[in-house]
């Protein structure tokens, strides 16, 4: 019955809820969003003001959301809104938490309790941090991001080639070099004061929904504050969902969001995964009369082998897949056959992966 109930329950994309988190959460159908992004309250436990060198007061966040009576008040917290957030995700979703060292070790532990399966951590460094005033610890220049599947084994999203792009065909690192908001980016309130103490960049999330979600996902935020996870939704062709307690976060994401422009659905499309591609057997080629037994194929160093009505090559008296003669042959303990290997065509040498790529762009007319 709590299924149906579910299942006919309208989901409340790109509208902000207002709220407690967890109420909300415990509102919405279960298994229905892709992602969340999480920036649940840091419980900082200052004490006392701080103050810069010419004694001027330095806005930090001491804000009555941020404050827990002890560390079980902030862990029973936390481990109620990620019950929720993993009754919430679909299957293959996925949970990105972000946290200074005040909080994020213990969030990391209760999202491995709650069931969560860690994919990685990832340090954003602060390429314009605070500076350290008192002088008695390290300047603070980092937070800490955890990337989580909800279950070990889960087909989560992994847009690998897009974030290689992005990062000009560099495998994309854990460590992340991103400024903090400054400048027009940085939002203010009627007063000209800083609208959210702990304002997001908009580079952040646009990095971690390029990677790890795609066009038409929806991506809830319990935390919206003044809505970064919604307005890079916006751009980015995702739908969102945002839950907020205070109403003032609310104005401001509310008139931030409005203004925002959502990118031309071709400027959408990003670098597809290779991993993403339908499986292509060497032998279809064969079946398909693309090659033929006994043809010969190539390699660049000038290696030989022949095609098996099989399937299989056979070069040198080793025998097996084009992956496998190809490594035996070059004394390598691996090797890609689809680009090692070539056939030959009107005089000229073409990779074999040509014909893989043809028979996908067939598979998805």
């Amino acid at each position: 019955m709590k299924k149906a109930k579910e299942a006919a329950q309208a989901l409340p994309v790109n509208t902000i809820i207002a709220g407690d988190c967890i109420e909300v959460m415990q509102s919405l159908p279960s298994e229905s969003v892709d992602l969340i992004f999480a920036d649940p309250p840091y419980n900082l436990q200052l004490k006392g003001n701080l103050h810069r060198p010419d004694n001027s007061l330095v806005d930090a966040v001491d804000d009555e959301w941020d404050q827990f009576s002890s560390f079980k008040a902030y862990d029973d917290f936390t481990n109620a809104w990620l019950k929720e957030a993993r009754r919430l995700l679909k299957p293959h979703g996925a949970i990105w938490v972000i946290g200074s060292y005040h909080n994020i070790f213990r969030v990391g532990a209760s999202l491995q309790n709650t069931g969560f399966w860690l994919l990685n951590d990832v340090v954003w460094r602060k390429s314009n941090p605070m500076p350290n005033f008192r002088g008695k610890r390290f300047t603070n220049a980092h937070e800490t991001m955890i990337w989580a599947s909800r279950d070990e084994g889960a087909k989560y999203t992994f847009n690998y080639e897009a974030l290689k792009a992005l990062n000009e065909g560099i495998q994309m690192r854990s460590d992340w070099v991103l400024p903090i908001c400054t400048g027009h980016e940085r939002l203010k309130d009627s007063n000209g004061d800083k609208a959210h103490p702990t304002q997001k960049p908009e580079a952040l999330l646009h990095r971690v929904m390029v990677g790890t979600t795609n066009p038409g996902d929806v991506v809830l935020d319990p935390f919206f504050g003044t809505g970064t996870t919604g307005a890079v939704a916006k751009m980015l062709g995702r739908e969102y969902i945002g839950i907020e307690r205070e109403a003032a976060y609310r104005e401001v994401a509310e008139k931030r969001i409005a203004s925002v422009r959502k990118f031309d659905k071709s400027a959408l499309e990003v670098s597809a995964s290779k991993r993403a591609e339908p499986r292509v057997p060497f032998g279809q080629l064969v079946e398909r009369g693309m090659l033929r037994p006994g043809e010969a194929l190539y390699s660049p160093r000038g290696k030989t082998a022949k095609v098996r009505a099989d399937g299989t090559l056979i070069g040198d008296d080793v025998k097996g897949s084009i992956h496998q003669v190809g490594a035996a042959l070059e004394g390598a303990p691996s090797c890609n056959g689809w680009t090692y290997w070539h056939f030959r065509r009107e005089g000229k040498t073409v990779p074999i992966d040509v014909l893989r790529q043809q028979i996908r762009s067939e598979m998805k007319s």
